[in-house]
């Protein structure tokens, strides 16, 4: 790119360091909410929402804790105008629910916006203008005293409709629009005069919102002119410093967790971020934020699929797969290693019953906002691993895998993924498993057994093994005896006309659930002469029955390659 010098700094840092926000390591609590979402994110869709729907998602709104809401432009916009009406007159607004109004430094217009709010028990009035220096320079051709001017007016304005209408209890917002492109020092002079206009007390403070109208600079400058306003403001024991950050550069989040740390008190955004040009500030990802870091941000999203599906119904946009703590594929892990690791790291703190969450590559449980380990976290592609195969068997359906056997069901689940070329559901994991080594009884089927101890018909210890086999089409009776029962039915499978060359590697078995009628499931591991090993996996309601299936499935996953010899 060849224009990067036609673009220079175009924001103001404090002319002293104010960085003591550095200190600091998290948000410590949570900031006040302001909801824009039916102002600044309708603004910003491509067909804004209809009256009804604006009503539906402003009762959601409500719903996960929004307690202070801005509604709209009423004195702008005849739907937004209806819009509050509605809410009013069809009492909409819950008692601890504050609506907040925008409204220009205009006469008329700030007329207009207290009529809108006639009946209204709590509002917040919102005024804004325009106070950067390419404003002044090149919008409005006016100097600083001329700006100020415009606000200290329309601040006036406001007391004297505010003390027309004393059914409501109002409350009085002030922005420098373009704080971020503003001068620190004008913006603190400009300020301080409505501030000192209004004369806010503890019982009755105002709002100063210092909005990153554009996002010019790096986050920590935000911190620093944050920090500098705080430090400044008139009467600062009762102002609520609010930030409304938009994501520009795409630090929209940062800039508003470290103007937190400077000592803002409240936070204006909308879910997901949505707003004009790269949106806002994306409330959803800054309360999570808090949240993982052991802090109640004051906000339910407990059930991020509905807030996700509700956003998406009224907005008609879509949350992305991969956006923060929302996405449909946020917790998922497909690699092999991060699929290894999650698999271990769920197990360690269910074994341990630990009280907080440590778990490698969550930094949140998904159960925390209403996902499904299953569903969400191991999911199956041709990149997994055994980790997370081992994971969706166990999890799913009960398989608690050998460690020995998980790299040879990984790769075989894998290269299914991979010669399909998509990703496969549990249920499709599990079909793969099932068929390739679940009570496999083709060419061999143990039709029958039936055990008796050795000592009570010779003076050896032991066990007998009756059994009825069909191998290869042809039905056979053996007995033996041997150490043990798959020992008894290993030999007694010898005796058979075939060759059965192998021995014992390793056997394992347990319960498939808690429930007493349950089935078992026990894993036989065997090794022909040349060193190859042949898994097989037993399922039945009795758990020596399994054994046997066991057995029988290894045998015959053997024999796929050997075949028989007679």
């Amino acid at each position: 790119m060849k224009n990067y010098n036609k673009y220079k700094v175009g924001y103001f840092p404090p002319d002293k360091p104010h960085n003591e926000w550095v200190k600091k390591d998290h948000v410590e609590k949570a900031p006040i909410w302001c909801s824009v979402d039916l102002r600044d994110g309708n603004q910003a869709l491509i067909v804004p929402m209809s009256l009804e729907e604006k009503v539906e998602f402003f009762k959601y709104l409500v719903k996960i804790g929004f307690k202070q809401i801005e509604v709209g432009f009423p004195a702008a916009s005849k739907t937004e105008y209806q819009f509050l009406r509605k809410l009013v007159d069809e009492n909409l607004i819950p008692d601890d629910v504050t609506v907040q109004v925008l409204t220009q430094s205009r006469k008329h217009i700030i007329k207009k916006t207290f009529e809108s709010l006639k009946g209204v028990k709590k509002a917040i009035v919102h005024l804004y203008n325009s106070t950067s220096l390419a404003q002044r320079e090149q919008v409005f051709k006016k100097e600083k005293p001329e700006i100020i001017k415009i606000a200290t007016d329309g601040a006036a304005l406001m007391k004297e409709y505010a003390a027309q209408n004393p059914e409501t209890e109002f409350s009085f917002e002030y922005s420098p629009e373009s704080f971020t492109g503003t001068e620190v020092d004008f913006a603190a002079d400009i300020c301080n005069a409505v501030i000192d206009i209004w004369e806010p007390t503890a019982d009755n403070k105002v709002i100063i919102n210092l909005p990153g109208t554009v996002e010019m600079s790096m986050p920590h400058v935000y911190a620093s002119q944050i920090e500098y306003m705080c430090a400044n403001l008139h009467n600062r024991e009762n102002v609520i410093v609010s930030l409304h950050p938009h994501n520009d550069r795409g630090t929209a989040v940062a800039d508003a967790e470290l103007g937190l740390l400077a000592g803002g008190d409240r936070i204006e955004g909308t879910l997901f971020g949505n707003g004009e040009r790269t949106g806002n500030v994306d409330v959803v990802t800054l309360a999570m934020n808090m949240f993982c870091h052991g802090v109640d941000p004051q906000l339910d999203f407990s059930n991020m699929p509905e807030v996700v599906e509700t956003y998406e119904k009224y907005t008609d946009m879509k949350v992305h797969p991969r956006q923060p703590y929302g996405g449909q594929l946020v917790f998922a892990a497909f690699s092999g290693s991060h699929q290894d690791a999650i698999a271990k790291g769920m197990r360690w703190h269910k074994e341990k019953d630990l009280k907080t969450w440590s778990v490698p590559y969550l930094p949140l449980d998904p159960q925390d906002v209403g996902r499904e380990y299953e569903a969400d976290v191991i999911r199956i592609n041709s990149q997994s691993g055994k980790g997370g195969v081992a994971y969706i068997l166990e999890n799913n359906f009960g398989y608690m895998i050998p460690q020995q056997m998980r790299e040879e069901i990984g790769y075989m689940v894998k290269d299914i993924s991979d010669k399909e070329h998509k990703e496969l559901t549990p249920v499709e994991v599990y079909q793969a498993f099932a068929r390739e080594y679940v009570n496999v009884f083709d060419p061999i089927d143990i039709t029958d057994a039936a055990f008796r101890k050795a000592s009570d018909f010779k003076a050896n210890d032991g066990m007998i093994a009756d059994i009825k086999v069909r191998i290869a089409g042809k039905v056979y009776q053996f007995e033996a005896v041997g150490n043990g029962r798959l020992d008894a039915i290993s030999n007694a499978l010898k005796m058979s006309p075939y060759t059965f060359d192998y021995k014992f590697i390793t056997y394992s078995e347990h319960a498939l659930s808690s429930e007493s009628s349950s089935k078992a499931a026990a894993y036989v591991c065997i090794e022909d002469k040349n060193g190859d090993v042949f898994w097989g996996v037993g399922t039945h309601e009795d758990i020596i029955l399994a054994s046997v299936n066991a057995l029988v499935s290894a045998l015959n996953r053997q024999n796929k390659k050997d075949h028989f010899v007679e």
